[in-house]
């Protein structure tokens, strides 16, 4: 205890030179552990995105390709599913419920949904959660639209505010369906998932705004109609872009993809979203390893600061050692003294880094899980930081026997001897 003591007095005597080590420590075990943060969160949201939903099925592609367009919004299908087969499939003993969607068009760099009302009860995120409405209720009629939490922020619209959906799922497009304007009618709660960044239409609107089109561009034709005249109508469209599908039971998941994927009325893609977002994670893994090699060299620039640090102050100190030892301290008081004080200067430091780091999660967790989409973040310290001061303070006393042996070495005329 009395080591303690000393080594705390001896680092406020050189107390700017602790306290800017104490700094470094503190910003390296902020980065590592906010790195490692980051990226837990960001895979755990990665894997809470869809939940319940057992089987995702559309136009016969790569596995990573259907879950990316059919539940990130990226990228883009490489066909369409016939509604004759949507019906099959619906119709199947070992299916209890089917969602088809339908993408293709966007609303100010939004995806537009096509979808039925079927999507807000049986599509859900995290550990099973539905959606819910903050505003409204879900589409009735054919030009009502309910937009994500995300999308209505950004664009500030409210209920029963007017808009416009444009062909394709671009930024920018060049052929808009502004004869028919939508009536936003609901505004779905945050989720943290690309449902916030999504425009959700009925299937027969959008088979209604592209009614007369021809190859992906309007005809003469397809401006005859107006919106009172095509609410009149029912309209079944023609094909969807991809399905969640629910089985009746688990034990029939593996079996229901099998006979998808063989399917022969048109060659289909059907995978389990689980093992599909596994694979696509190992995908960008790469980037995960190196964001964890980049925080663990940061940790270690950090206590090679420690040593510097330490080295650097002993030829100032060898007066002060050979005091020491001429007043009775022994060897394993010099050593015990200066690996004192290179623990206390990592666990100062790692504690004030984590104080640091968790007040700003708590300060930016709302702005991150509404900007992208980063869920899962705590802002309570774990027994992974806990670890982390542990091992920073266990290795800095560690690294500082290297100081604590070279200034035993010394004798103690070396320390006491004027030198000219």
């Amino acid at each position: 205890m009395a080591i303690l003591s000393l080594a705390i007095k001896s680092l406020w005597a050189r107390k700017i030179t602790a306290i800017l080590t104490v700094i470094s420590i503190a910003a390296a075990v902020l980065l590592f552990v906010a790195v490692e943060n980051l990226r837990q969160g960001a895979r755990t949201s990665f894997e809470r995105t869809i939940s319940d939903t057992d089987v995702i099925v559309g136009a016969r592609s790569s596995p990573i390709n259907l879950v990316l367009y059919s539940v990130f919004q990226i990228g883009d299908p490489t066909n369409n599913v016939t509604w004759e087969t949507y019906q099959d499939v619906k119709s199947r003993q070992d299916v209890d419920w089917v969602v088809p969607i339908s993408l293709g068009d966007s609303h100010r760099g939004f995806r537009v949904v096509g979808t039925t009302p079927s999507y807000f009860k049986r599509y859900k995120y995290a550990d099973s959660q539905t959606l819910s409405f903050q505003d409204g209720i879900v589409f009735e009629g054919l030009f009502d639209v309910v937009l994500g939490a995300q999308v209505a922020r950004e664009l500030e619209y409210s209920l029963n505010s007017k808009l416009t959906l444009a062909h394709g799922l671009g930024g920018t497009s060049f052929v808009n369906h502004d004869d028919l304007p939508f009536t936003v009618t609901g505004i779905l709660k945050p989720t943290g998932t690309p449902v916030d960044r999504s425009v959700f239409v009925s299937l027969g609107a959008i088979e209604a705004i592209h009614l007369g089109w021809r190859n992906g561009m309007p005809t003469p034709l397809s401006r005859m109609s107006t919106a009172n005249q095509l609410e009149e109508r029912t309209f079944v469209p023609e094909s969807i872009t991809a399905m969640l599908i629910g089985a009746t039971s688990r034990v029939q998941i593996l079996g229901l993809q099998r006979d998808l994927n063989t399917y022969k009325a048109e060659p289909l893609q059907a995978v389990i979203p689980g093992v599909a977002l596994s694979q696509l994670w190992n995908v960008v893994s790469l980037v995960e390893r190196a964001l964890a090699l980049v925080s663990g060299f940061v940790i270690a620039v950090g206590l090679i600061g420690i040593l510097t640090s330490i080295l650097t102050s002993l030829n100032e100190r060898r007066r002060e050692m050979a005091i020491l030892r001429a007043m009775g301290a022994r060897g394993r008081h010099v050593v015990g003294l200066l690996v004192s004080e290179a623990a206390l200067l990592a666990f100062t430091g790692s504690v004030l880094g984590l104080t640091a780091l968790y007040g700003l999660m708590w300060v930016l967790r709302p702005f991150l899980e509404t900007r992208f989409n980063i869920s899962a973040l705590s802002v309570w310290p774990s027994q992974f930081d806990l670890g982390v001061i542990i091992f920073v303070t266990a290795t800095s006393a560690v690294l500082g026997l290297v100081p604590a042996l070279i200034a035993l070495k010394r004798s103690l005329s070396d320390g006491l001897t004027i030198r000219v």
